[in-house]
């Protein structure tokens, strides 16, 4: 009988009885061949051959037999009565690729998961949302999390034992893996029911810490009114976790945690606060001045593992590079210190240079580690740079940290290895070694590059356009604003489709349905762009993504969840607290905010209300955990502007009124240019006209507008 025509469930079956063959053959393969050399390369090959994501791909030919996520898998731990090990990693994680040379590749181990469980990898990057779930029951087990983020579960997907990079054998009182899997598998066999209960006392807990209480209606005034109290508060912590010496906050190691500069650039600037406003020049002077900052190629690494931010964990991340960018073109506009806005351009230029695809679309990371070795792309002995620079050696070795022995440890070994990651030792004028680094840079590029993991996401490209059409806007940059609309087209051509989001496009195919974070990021973007080209067209695809994020992923009681309703999971997430990134509920309610004062309309701002009154709770506890929601209620207190400008754009007169608009830094002003398009999406621009055919400006403050003037000084007294 043909495939095709089998019904449903007997193609299901049918797929199931393969799977079984398949790990059947696989395990007798991996026994047979134990311990045979010549046969350890691509003898192997598990289903993770036919998946798209570049890390799943990476583990395709170990020997453990890996499954993707999905119905397949669980059925066949079902139909074995074996629970599922699940690692979650993604395809720049340094742990990652030492627990897969260390342990997923070696036969012994793959024997002993081959044989007592169904073993399934994730990407999390694709899939955050199965990441958001493991990831908060690892830490309601262990107090902690982090990747590979390893779980057992049963086979209706519930957990009951979480852990991080597990090494091969126990060492230091760590659990190995081996011992893991024969106890585990041991304890399985012995007592399956206790493991059960087990596991749904634990879902039954985290579901209970993911649903979040709408307030009651006596409460939501009471709401409303606290989280002005609330700024302040997370404000004052925020403060006391600066470090006076080195900028930045907390403890190594330290990330750049992009969020929380932008919310204290909205602090100092709304409340008057200058001391939130030298927290964020001492963060961007030394964290541009350090080597986690790229000295010769541009962008930023993940983060530092020194409270200095000398020695970085080296991968780059787009997303990182898309939130700094924002930051440092922020910067500039509020402290006017020219060298945020070198950085911010060269963040951009790093982008459109490495991170880009012929058709616009931003590729997701580059890893830390080449030919092996963490960091050996970038790292530099002195010798090298004598030989490469000649008589101007020296000098450049003073101003960028060189020392003949090396200033760089290793990580894992805690030793010096001779050689030196670039960082500016004082304050420098980098213009006058502009020479010195175009040497250096082609010599690096003779290097082998780090991979290049290819997948373009939905979200990071959100934050990267919003960042390209921002810092295009800000510092005068066409080519970036021309850049952020390029990649607006190929994410809505490429992972747009019958309405809908797609999360993930490589190598030609777009898949797994949209999350929130992909349609908050993407409106956060297209706002932008509308902002920085003035085409209405990005403001009509903004405000239809923003309605279809409503429809699809609003909560019964208030908040956005972070998936549809149909997803293949043991709990619906809500995530509020800023991570990495700030949370899609965050961004979301900036944008209702933001798209409101665009177009008027007053049932977006609602929305927003419902937001914050949502999650007022969570704030009254943690307030310094929702910065960027936070970061949004302040705009809200604060009075908003609308400038509508009519006439000509590409007039001299246009570029002067925008210079007065833009250069300053106005966290709360949105800037309309009227045309008939715009009329149908902001109907308080209606009936706006050019005085004398003159380019003229409507300065509104919350829709209520002056005296439109053409006159660059009364211009200017509007808006101070």
């Amino acid at each position: 009988m043909k495939l095709y025509r089998l019904q449903s469930e007997k193609r299901r079956m049918f797929k199931l009885f393969l799977a079984c063959l398949i790990s059947g053959m696989l395990i007798s393969t991996a026994e047979a061949q134990e311990g045979s050399v010549e046969n350890q390369y691509h003898t192997y090959t598990n289903a993770l051959i036919h998946e798209s994501s570049p890390y799943l791909q990476q583990h395709a030919h170990n020997p453990v037999d890996w499954f993707p996520w999905g119905e397949e898998a669980f059925a066949l731990a079902r139909l074995q009565n074996k629970p599922v090990f699940i690692s979650i990693g993604y395809s720049t994680c340094h742990w990652c690729h030492v627990m897969e040379n260390e342990s997923f590749e070696d036969h012994d181990v793959a024997k002993l998961l081959n044989r007592y469980f169904i073993s399934i990898k994730v990407d999390r990057e694709e899939r955050p949302d199965i990441d958001a779930i493991y990831m908060r029951a690892a830490q309601m087990m262990n107090g902690s999390g982090g990747w590979p983020l390893n779980l057992l579960l049963t086979p209706d997907k519930k957990p009951f034992y979480a852990a991080t990079y597990l090494p091969k054998q126990g060492r230091f009182g760590r659990l190995g893996l081996m011992d893991l899997a024969e106890r585990a598998g041991t304890m399985w066999m012995q007592d399956q029911k206790k493991v059960e209960a087990s596991a749904d006392s634990i879902v039954a807990a985290l579901k209970h810490s993911i649903k979040i209480p709408a307030p009651s209606p006596s409460s939501k005034d009471e709401a409303a009114k606290m989280h002005a109290g609330l700024i302040d508060q997370a404000f004052q912590a925020t403060a006391k976790s600066f470090d006076v010496s080195h900028g930045g906050f907390g403890i190594k190691p330290k990330f750049p945690s992009a969020q929380r500069l932008l919310f204290l650039l909205r602090y100092a600037t709304l409340k008057e606060t200058p001391e939130a406003l030298t927290m964020v020049e001492e963060t961007l002077i030394s964290m541009q001045r350090g080597g986690i900052h790229d000295q010769l190629g541009g962008g930023f690494h993940r983060y530092s593992t020194d409270e200095k931010w000398l020695l970085p964990h080296f991968e780059k991340m787009l997303y990182d590079q898309a939130m700094l960018m924002m930051a440092y073109a922020e910067g500039w506009q509020a402290t006017g210190n020219a060298s945020f806005a070198d950085t911010a351009r060269n963040i951009a230029d790093y982008l459109l240079r490495d991170m880009r695809h012929a058709e616009g679309g931003f590729y997701s990371a580059e890893d830390a580690d080449s030919e092996g070795v963490e960091g050996k792309f970038y790292l530099w002995r002195a010798d090298e740079i004598k030989a490469a620079l000649g008589k101007r050696a020296d000098a450049f070795m003073q101003g960028y940290g060189v020392k003949k022995d090396g200033n760089f440890t290793d990580e894992s070994s805690h030793t010096k290895t001779g050689e030196n990651i670039l960082y500016q030792s004082g304050s420098i004028d980098i213009k006058t070694f502009a020479a010195d680094i175009k040497k250096l840079m082609a010599l690096r590029e003779q290097r082998i590059r780090p991979f290049l993991d290819d997948k373009i996401l939905t979200d990071w490209n959100g934050l990267s356009i919003a960042a390209l059409a921002m810092t295009g806007r800000i510092l005068n940059e066409p080519r970036y604003i021309k850049a952020a609309s390029q990649a607006a087209d190929f994410t809505l051509k490429h992972l747009h489709k019958n309405g809908l989001l797609q999360h993930r496009w490589r190598q030609g195919k777009a898949a797994i349905d949209g999350q929130l974070e992909d349609y908050s990021s993407m409106v956060w973007g297209l706002t932008e762009l509308y902002e920085a080209s003035f085409d209405s067209h990005w403001l009509e695809s903004a405000l239809m993504l923003n309605q279809t994020m409503l429809e699809r992923f609003k909560g019964e009681d208030g908040g956005f969840y972070q998936v549809e309703e149909s997803r293949d999971l043991i709990a619906r997430p809500m995530e509020i607290f800023d991570a990495a990134l700030p949370s899609g509920n965050a961004v979301a309610m900036h944008n209702l905010l933001r798209l409101s004062r665009l177009t008027g309309d007053a049932t977006l701002e609602a929305e927003a209300a419902n937001l914050a009154n949502h999650f007022s709770g969570i704030a009254r506890r943690a307030p310094s955990g929702l910065l960027h929601m936070l970061s949004a209620v302040l705009l809200a207190e604060t009075t908003g502007r609308e400038i509508v400008l009519v006439g000509d754009r590409n007039s001299e007169a246009a570029s002067k009124m925008l210079e007065i608009i833009q250069t300053r830094y106005r966290p709360n002003t949105v800037v309309l240019w009227h045309d008939k398009a715009l009329e149908k999406l902001a109907p308080f621009t209606k009936g706006q006209y050019a005085i004398d055919d003159k380019v003229t400006a409507y300065v509104c403050e919350n829709f209520q507008c002056n005296r439109p003037t053409n006159d660059l000084d009364e211009l200017r007294e509007l808006l101070n």
